[in-house]
């Protein structure tokens, strides 16, 4: 169908179509809306982010639903505050014609007593996040007991955040015969059990292929050592001089970190995350949506409320968790038509995930080197010319020309050309005349996370610690359990390998000292942690350790006990000691998240537009760091 008066939906609905200024349908929204509209039935739908989703369940819900009814008939489940949001405000733009409608947002952070409130006064339709939605319930602010209609929108990710229990618990309130519509970009094996779970031999509806990427996204990858990520985001940021971006990085503390440094380097940045409060998310949001700030640099989660058309670019700043979540990532971009580009910065190891990527999404990355300093340097003077050529003339600086043309009476053309653009063209020569180049080859080592080569030559330091999976940790937990303790960065500390009740991990030689005087009478939870040099460079097994690299600690106590170390080799001695040491061993799980939960407290700081200096890649400081100009739209 290639209208939508063509798909059944009533006048005022279709008012409000053609006030929003859709043309036709997307392809979800043309096979959904009729089939919805239809009969009351069970639907899965899975296509890509950007394309169409909230509406393809919000007109038919709005069309079946009794208006002139105080009576709450339809519920939509969302992962996020931003996306409850979002979806809320979309309805009321969809139902402005419909008199009386009441579509109200349901979401922590905001005051609960507003929301029962304005749901007492009869929301037909209530957009929730679990969270809030189950505390509702239990307070009984509010009554589902007779909705008709029950929408999952981004079930995968409600699913990965732990929401099972509490659309479970949400739903068991609800009657048996709604009618239940299940929307997602991905299909993981979660969300095929919770269809199976709480619907009918629901109708599915597919839009490309599974977990597919949309087509309007091209795919880029740019190989660099893994200190030089940082780096490698500003270049690609001053490469493309009208970027307008969200750049994600995997945890909430990474995310904030490098808004913090991008704003003190005098970009335009600002921080999305779930540590944020409400007001801290609305403005951020707000200044974003107005292009105040061009880079947005955000979580997973948190993002799933961005709904904006124009981004230009999404950067990959850490590959997620998840391979699946990539979709997701990529879809912020190449919306409404639009095309967009997604960039991925990978250190040698993750190339591998580069593949899987590709074979999910089926798609190929192309691979691109980053850009020298004098090809941006290059593009930044031909922007700046390209900007002045299609500036409108202000005739109000005719009354100053006079002044203007008497300074410049002995300058001729060219002159004046070079010297105009000289401002600009110089501050980005002086930053990048003498920058390295950061791509790197494309040949790796065995390193599960840097691509290191761990043979005799190897510049790298392979330690030992006595804490393995026993204690709650694989190798993701203990690498930001290290990083944490270390006040290191995520690429400092690689080649992690747990085994049962102890582990083995590698750093920069540079870094030997810090790290070994760091664990000297360390105690976690009450337990000495120790940690030593290890011989082992890499292989599979315990190992012998290489003492005599170490610091002479065999009169170190270990767990609280007072005796002298023995010349077992860990692995061994370990082994032989577990009965002893099994009540001092933690039964603790920390979550993969756990560096998080250690909020930053920083209240407001700087989350909006900032001008500052630029720090050079040297990370040197000095007045003749340029400043970055800033664009405002």
């Amino acid at each position: 169908m290639s209208t939508f008066q063509e798909l059944g939906l009533n006048e005022d609905l279709l008012h409000a179509i053609t006030d929003l200024g859709f043309e036709k349908p997307s392809e979800v929204q043309a096979k959904a809306i009729p089939l919805l509209l239809e009969e009351d039935k069970d639907l899965v739908a899975l296509a890509q982010t950007g394309t169409g989703k909230t509406a393809a369940f919000g007109f038919p819900m709005l069309q079946k639903i009794d208006i002139d009814s105080r009576t709450t008939q339809g519920l939509i489940l969302s992962p996020t505050r931003e996306l409850c949001l979002q979806i809320a405000n979309e309805l009321k733009l969809y139902g402005k014609y419909c008199k009386g409608l009441n579509v109200t947002a349901i979401y922590g952070g905001a005051s609960i007593s507003d929301q029962a409130r304005s749901v007492k006064r009869g929301a037909q339709i209530i957009v929730a996040t679990p969270g809030r939605m189950k505390d509702m319930i239990s307070r009984n602010m509010v009554d589902i007991s007779k909705i008709q209609y029950s929408v999952l929108d981004e079930a995968d990710e409600m699913l990965n955040m732990g929401f099972y229990e509490d659309i479970t618990d949400i739903l068991s309130h609800t009657p048996d015969d709604k009618s239940t519509w299940l929307f997602s970009a991905t299909m993981p094996k979660e969300v095929a059990t919770i269809a199976k779970k709480f619907m009918y031999d629901p109708t599915e509806i597919t839009v490309g292929n599974k977990n597919e990427s949309t087509s309007n996204v091209s795919h880029e990858y740019y190989l660099v050592n893994a200190r030089d990520r940082y780096q490698a985001l500003k270049r690609l940021a001053d490469a493309n001089p009208d970027i307008f971006s969200v750049i994600f990085c995997r945890t909430k503390r990474d995310t904030q970190k490098v808004a913090e440094n991008l704003i003190e380097d005098g970009y335009s940045a600002g921080a999305l995350h779930g540590d944020l409060s409400q007001n801290q998310r609305d403005i951020v949001m707000k200044s974003f949506r107005n292009r105040q700030i061009q880079m947005l640099v955000a979580t997973d989660v948190a993002a799933r409320g961005i709904d904006v058309d124009d981004i230009t670019h999404v950067i990959n700043y850490q590959l997620p968790d998840e391979i699946e979540t990539y979709t997701h990532r990529s879809g912020r971009t190449g919306r409404a038509g639009k095309t967009g580009v997604s960039m991925v910065i990978v250190s040698k190891s993750e190339t591998r995930k580069i593949k899987s990527i590709e074979r999910i999404i089926k798609k190929q990355f192309e691979k691109k080197e980053i850009p020298s300093g004098m090809e941006i340097v290059e593009v930044q003077l031909m922007s700046l010319a390209n900007k002045v050529h299609e500036t409108e003339t202000n005739h109000e600086i005719d009354k100053h020309l006079e002044s203007i043309n008497e300074l410049f009476a002995d300058t001729d053309k060219e002159t004046l050309i070079k010297k105009f653009f000289s401002a600009e063209f110089n501050r980005f020569f002086n930053y990048y005349q003498k920058s390295k180049d950061l791509t790197v080859s494309e040949s790796r080592g065995s390193d599960r996370e840097g691509g290191r080569d761990y043979g005799k030559s190897s510049n790298d330091t392979r330690y030992f610690i006595n804490v393995g999976r026993k204690d709650g940790f694989d190798w993701m937990k203990l690498k930001d359990f290290l990083k944490e303790q270390l006040e290191l960065g995520r690429d400092d500390v690689f080649k992690v390998d747990v085994k049962e009740s102890f582990s083995f991990f590698n750093t920069e030689k540079e870094l030997q000292e810090k790290v070994l005087a760091f664990f000297t009478d360390f105690k976690h939870e009450g337990r000495f942690v120790n940690v030593e040099v290890s011989e082992n460079k890499g292989r599979s097994g315990g190992g012998r350790r290489d003492r005599g690299r170490g610091r002479g600690r065999d009169d170190r106590r270990s767990g609280g006990g007072g005796r002298r170390r023995d010349s077992k080799p860990r692995g061994e001695r370990r082994s032989s000691d577990s009965g002893n040491r099994t009540e001092r061993r933690s039964s603790r799980r920390s979550d993969d998240n756990k560096s998080e939960r250690r909020s930053n407290d920083r209240g407001d700081k700087k989350y909006n537009d900032s001008r500052g200096d630029r720090r050079p890649e040297s990370s040197s400081s000095g007045s003749d760091r340029p400043r970055r100009s800033r664009r405002r739209d």
